[in-house]
């Protein structure tokens, strides 16, 4: 069972309209009404399930700057000088800590590819990653016993907790003014000539002028309803937690293997070798689209036919605006964690770090992330629909990057000058 996040209210009494509406309950959607709210705009949030319900709960908690595709850089950077002061500012705890994190290395084929972009785009950004070697990675990780070639180490990359994170920001966008609805679920968005009316939801007709997406993993649905083409498909990750145990404070990943500390103590556990993702008729749909990143990532990529595959097939004919969509019908995204992967990470961390022997698991989950295929964001508006707004495909990215995404976002709905250069998200590239 996947930890539940702290608890959010639904507003009760639905607005007529609003002046902007955000469809998603998600790190992206409560960070972006935040931003909105506290200049002064008026937010709706619209939530089929609950606040952070689905991959913004269930992620690994990193706020990782180093690694990152070039393009990310500024905005993980603005992301993490925001996460620094998230909770003072929402007057409430993110779990934020700067905790560093490192990637142990083995294979030399990701050394010289760490060690370029450790040289080439992370010093130019500002990021203080860093090659480090044996003696430096067992002065930060005494408690480990392998032996490894090498290391990448961000001593300003920090973890936060997905559970709070989320809950807490939305708390905040609520305090300045933004209204935020649970169980509510959009069932389209109404265009009129080409600009956007309002949306239709499972409680009635709400009118804006302004609709931003950011629906993670369901956006492309949306999208699909209106027409508007978003070349997006889903992996599943597995994770687990464990009681409280005594161990390394820094975040990692080794063989097959990532961990941080949480604040209860305990650890987030996964395993980083395969992905796993469910066949859709979207599959088929954008196949060219992500077939570069499919060559790319052929050994570690499993695609397997399940129920999602029919389900999805059938979504495609329920387009009805007056009848249950699929957004009620599947509240909450909630695969079954992968346990042969869960179980060959633990084996190997453990032999790597004999002081996690004793652990003690206390849950297995799963989510689906959305991938786009450069698993780069986008966030941007959409050509041709005056109005609607799309900030989505985060590809894994989400929970780090999400405060600086929420205020990208936000400042290209409102054409405030941007905090870092918009260009990279663009919608065009993949139209």
């Amino acid at each position: 069972m996947a930890p539940q996040p702290n608890p959010v209210h639904s507003d009760e009494t639905l607005p007529t309209r609003s002046d902007i509406i955000i469809i998603g309950g998600g790190i992206i959607g409560v960070t972006t009404a935040l931003e909105l709210a506290e200049r002064g705009h008026e937010v709706t949030v619209l939530e089929k399930g609950i606040i952070a319900g689905e991959q913004s709960s269930r992620n690994w908690g990193w706020v990782r700057q180093m690694g990152r595709d070039p393009s990310e850089i500024p905005l993980i950077v603005e992301s993490t000088n925001i996460w620094k002061g998230l909770s003072k500012r929402v007057e409430a705890e993110t779990g934020y800590t700067q905790c560093g994190i490192t990637y142990l290395l083995n294979n030399d084929k990701d050394i010289a590819h760490y060690s370029h972009w450790s040289k080439e785009y992370a010093q130019p950004g500002g990021i203080t990653s860093q090659i480090i070697d044996q003696t430096k990675i067992n002065q930060l990780f005494p408690q480990n016993t392998a032996k490894w070639k090498a290391g990448l180490y961000t001593a300003d990359d920090g973890r936060a907790e997905p559970q709070w994170a989320a809950p807490a920001i939305a708390h905040a966008a609520r305090k300045h003014g933004a209204k935020i609805f649970t169980r509510c679920a959009v069932r389209g968005i109404d265009i009129s000539g080409s600009k956007v009316s309002g949306v239709v939801t499972e409680k009635g007709l709400i009118k804006a002028s302004t609709i931003i997406i950011a629906g993670g993993a369901w956006s492309k649905h949306l999208c699909d309803r209106i027409g508007v083409r978003l070349p997006q498909l889903t992996t599943i990750s597995s994770v687990l937690r464990t009681k409280p145990l005594e161990g390394p404070m820094i975040t990692a990943s080794g063989d097959n293997y990532t961990f941080r500390k949480r604040k209860d103590g305990g650890y987030t556990i996964s395993p980083d070798f395969y992905s796993y993702s469910a066949l859709t008729p979207a599959h088929f749909k954008y196949l060219f689209d992500f077939l570069p990143l499919a060559i790319k990532n052929f050994k570690t990529t499993k695609v397997r036919l399940n129920g999602r595959f029919f389900s999805e097939f059938a979504d495609i004919f329920n387009t009805s605006l007056d009848k249950i969509s699929p957004f009620e019908k599947m509240r909450i995204l909630d695969p079954t964690p992968i346990d042969w992967m869960l179980d060959l990470a633990l084996k190997n961390l453990k032999r790597d770090f004999p002081v996690f022997e004793p652990l003690e698991t206390v849950e297995r989950w799963a989510g689906i992330i959305d991938v786009t295929p450069d698993e780069v964001p986008i966030i941007d508006s959409v050509p041709k629909i005056s109005g609607l707004f799309i900030s989505t495909g985060f590809s894994g990215h989400g929970f780090g990057i999400g405060p600086g995404a929420g205020r990208l976002t936000a400042d290209v709905v409102t054409g405030d000058k941007p905090c870092v250069d918009p260009a990279p998200f663009k919608y065009e590239r993949f139209s």
